[in-house]
């Protein structure tokens, strides 16, 4: 802490901060060895993906004659055997769609949910707001029985409807939980002088909140798509066709076959089906660590 002192006639602040990780040794054992660590356990599965997709057949399990962390005589005969025998770019397409549309119901479901329940302050808000998290707590493995007899009687089964329209129930209560958390940041007495001017609910809604809670929007929007994207038991359940499956399903079920596994065209598929993920993530960062801080300023 500060302290004063007569003699000298200043502060002297006596907090060490960062000053204790000034010699080599420690900054080495307390900083760049952790960091090291996990940026390794980060990026070697993307590193071993990568190098098995390029990998010829022979050199896949030959692990006497050939190192099973470096390739020899690289080949893409796996990912021109995905891309082009098989049905990934529709995967690929029909995973894009039911994500974006998904997302873009969820988000609006949830801006009316959680504005309401953070600013109407209607009886039970906070209660409703506790049961909307609760219910994304529930396994998909006890939702998707009773979702899969309402998807048969509407007729939806093995269509990408039957994936946009139940997503949103594990999309909608984890978006709007997270909404929830920003909206309580924006400061109460922007709305409150709005309503003086003669703003209504929905004025002050579409011009005054959600332009504040654009990093707010762009991170659930963010988690909503990585969720849909990777979403798997309902659109093993919900889908039969070749041509309709999503990526995590037709690359699962398409190149195993019994007990012969397709490991370079596995890897090439995972490998491609992460990028678009890493993009969004890519362009958005800066939203989403605002959104995380969770900081909007009077």
């Amino acid at each position: 802490m500060s302290q004063t002192h007569p003699e000298a006639g200043h502060l002297t602040d006596d907090v060490v901060g960062m000053s204790q990780y000034n010699t080599l040794p420690r900054r080495i054992l307390v900083i760049y060895l952790p960091l090291a660590m996990f940026c390794f356990v980060l990026l070697f599965p993307f590193y071993w993906m990568a190098i098995t997709a390029v990998k010829p057949n022979d050199q896949l399990t030959n692990y006497t004659e050939y190192s099973p962390f470096w390739v020899v005589r690289p080949t893409l005969d796996h990912i021109k055997y995905l891309l082009f025998e098989t049905s990934y770019p529709g995967w690929l397409w029909n995973t894009t769609l039911v994500a974006v549309c998904s997302t873009v119901i969820a988000l609006a479901a949830s801006v009316f949910a959680a504005y309401s329940i953070e600013r109407v302050r209607f009886t039970g808000a906070r209660v409703a707001g506790l049961l909307v998290f609760l219910a994304y707590l529930i396994p998909p493995s006890i939702l998707f029985i009773p979702l899969a007899f309402i998807v048969f009687q509407v007729g939806i089964f093995d269509s990408k409807l039957a994936l946009i329209l139940t997503y949103p129930t594990f999309l909608i209560p984890f978006c709007t939980w997270l909404l929830m958390g920003y909206f309580r940041s924006i400061p109460f007495e922007l709305e409150e002088s709005a309503l003086v001017d003669g703003a209504t609910r929905w004025q002050i809604l579409t011009k005054v909140v959600l332009p504040l809670a654009v990093p707010g929007l762009i991170s659930a929007g963010i988690f909503a798509f990585t969720l849909a994207w990777n979403e798997f038991i309902y659109a093993l359940t919900f889908i039969q066709s070749s041509e309709n499956k999503t990526l995590p399903v037709g690359v699962l079920t398409e190149l195993v076959r019994g007990d012969v596994y397709e490991w370079g065209s596995l890897m090439a598929g995972a490998l491609l089906g992460s990028l678009p993920v890493v993009i969004l993530y890519s362009f958005f960062v800066d939203y989403y660590v605002s959104s995380m801080t969770g900081a909007v300023k009077e």
